[in-house]
């Protein structure tokens, strides 16, 4: 197996990894390891913005509390400090980098309004394409960058370290099918998240949490992985893939509207159509299930066509694709996976309990997003954390760990299929038991199923496909056990045999291979940092 050497690795190219690996790249030579292309990521087609505090009505203090408020209670104050207040630098850095956010005739940045949030300040580029044109910029300047080295369509199969440390990873190259081991001073997690272990998700193929999987086998801690945020508002048409239809849609003024043309949010919440994701997935959920019409429609007929139009190009061409209209045709919706609240457990430097790992974006457990992410706060952590775990990564003195024996890793066709079956398995089993709504029952069978799943894949063990299925039966078991003991309705976890939010479960819920599950409380002091 070839060894290469670095100061820092990267997992991972969406916002979160390219931030780490631009940044580090001051400290040293940097891999960034992406199984796919370097513009492959769930940042790359979020559509909304970058929430941050850079208008003079606006406050840290308000884009702080609407994020505690979206929390429901799980968010960590000191880290949604530093998320907010931090923010609004590494936004004016991209700014000063370069970064064409959208502006009015004025010349003045536009600000968009979304769901949860009290104050215009999302910012947009390319109108309805935000995350593709900031992954785009960022990404031009690590490609100009000497001393990062990316590997594309390499997966990491494996970190290397001792249960106690992390000095590299193996990863697998898909074309070549040689193992290549990577070590360096530190490895930064940005892999992004798990929706794509349901069946109907809003995110790339490439999103089924596999760097997840990979740090709890080696033993890190994650946390909240019960609370995965459904979009409200995700196309929905017959024989074809979800496609994300903006929060920023509804915060210009769309309506949400049953079968009989009801615009029924507004009975629901005083913000209607802007009230937190949870509350429209699950309002737009009710409405399906008591109406029996898998979809319920947003309406933009009573809006400038002209704005429309231009605001949000890309959905509108998209949508066009499909004989839609947007200006004046009812848009069939329904939620769809899109969001991992929860992840690996991390400090406020992105650092794990594993020395010499680190984290950040999706991936990662921060203690910003409570039980309920805040719209358009995910790209804004990204910047943060993916700034901060660079940092800190590089004050990190090189650590004497070591590994096994590593035996090389190939990909048998002879088993592809059988991983294509288990996968719309298990996805079935967790769109239809670990869903918007859950209960006991439900979850016993599924994590029954994806134990003999988990137990099942482990021969042959250096089978790529085999290993795949591990990690996704792995991280729906990591799942289902912090759904099951979440005895309450909360965020993005609603049970219906639960189906009130609980004080005693203001915890988070923290689970560690070798180790029983364990809550740990919520940081709130609001002091100063």
């Amino acid at each position: 197996m070839r060894q290469l050497e670095f100061d820092t690795i990267v997992i991972g190219s969406g916002l979160a990894g390219l931030t780490a690996a631009f940044h580090s790249s001051r400290f040293g030579n940097v891999a960034i390891v992406t199984k796919s292309e370097l513009d492959t990521s769930n940042s790359w087609f979020a559509q909304g913005g970058i929430a941050a505090v850079t208008d003079q009505d606006d406050s840290f203090e308000a884009h702080i509390d609407d994020t505690l408020v979206a929390g429901r209670g799980l968010c960590d104050y000191d880290a949604v400090k530093v998320l907010v207040t931090e923010g609004r630098d590494r936004v004016k850095d991209l700014i000063e980098m370069g970064m064409p956010f959208d502006r009015g005739a004025d010349g003045d940045i536009l600000l968009g309004l979304e769901g949860g949030h009290s104050h215009r300040r999302i910012l947009h580029a390319g109108g309805d394409a935000t995350g593709k044109e900031l992954t785009r910029f960022l990404l031009q300047k690590v490609v100009e960058t000497k001393n990062i080295h990316p590997f594309e369509f390499t997966a990491v199969v494996r970190l290397l370290g001792n249960g106690g440390c992390v000095y590299g990873v193996q990863g697998l190259d898909f074309y070549t099918g040689e193992n290549i081991i990577f070590t360096a001073r530190a490895v930064i997690m940005a892999s992004g998240g798990l929706s794509r272990v349901y069946s109907r998700s809003t995110n790339p193929h490439t999103a089924t949490g596999d760097g997840i999987a990979l740090a709890y086998q080696a033993g890190a801690q994650v946390a909240d992985l019960e609370f995965i945020q459904f979009h409200p508002t995700a196309l929905t048409l017959p024989g074809k893939e979800a496609f994300l239809i903006s929060e920023a849609v509804r915060g210009e003024g769309a309506w949400l509207l049953n079968s009989s043309g009801e615009r029924f949010m507004k009975q629901i919440h005083p913000l209607a159509e802007l009230a937190p994701r949870d509350v429209v997935a699950y309002s737009i959920f009710r409405q399906m299930l008591t109406n029996e019409d898998p979809r319920v429609y947003l309406s933009l007929r009573h809006l400038d066509p002209h704005k429309v139009n231009t605001r949000f190009s890309t959905i509108t061409g998209k949508l066009s694709e499909y004989g839609i209209d947007m200006t004046c045709d009812l848009i069939p919706v329904a939620p769809a996976a899109h969001y991992m609240v929860g992840g690996i457990r991390s400090g406020l430097f992105g650092e794990t309990n594993l020395q010499g790992l680190f984290v950040c974006g999706e991936a990662a457990s921060t203690g910003v997003m409570g039980a309920n992410r805040l719209a358009s706060n995910s790209l804004l952590e990204c910047l943060v954390f993916g700034f901060r775990a660079s940092e800190e990564a590089a004050r990190l003195k090189l650590i004497r760990c070591s590994t096994g024996e590593l035996l090389p890793f190939d990909i048998s066709p002879e088993h592809e299929q059988t991983f294509l079956d288990l996968k719309n398995e298990m996805a079935e089993l967790m769109t239809t038991h670990l869903g918007i709504i859950r209960n006991k029952q439900k979850m016993e069978l599924s994590l029954q199923r994806f134990e003999e799943i988990s137990a099942s894949s482990s021969h042959p063990a250096q089978d790529y496909n085999m290993l795949k299925i591990k990690n996704t039966a792995d991280l729906c078991i990591l799942v289902n056990r912090a759904a099951l003991l979440r005895e309450e309705s909360r965020g993005g976890h609603i049970r219906e045999d639960f189906p009130e939010e609980n004080p005693r479960f203001r915890v988070h819920t923290i689970q560690q291979k070798g180790y029983l599950p364990r809550f740990e409380p919520v940081n709130d002091k609001t002091g100063e940092l």
